[in-house]
């Protein structure tokens, strides 16, 4: 990951700010599956 940083990153993946994106995406998906696995597994 150190070299990752230290040259220009074009996803802006390196910036905390993206990586709160991706976390947040991550979140929000893993939600969505958790959500639609309880429903399935309630019938």
């Amino acid at each position: 990951m150190a070299t990752l940083t230290g040259m220009s990153d074009p996803t802006g993946l390196s910036s905390p700010l993206g990586q709160a994106v991706v976390l947040l995406m991550l979140l929000a998906s893993l939600t969505l599956l958790i959500r639609w696995w309880v429903q399935n597994r309630r019938r």
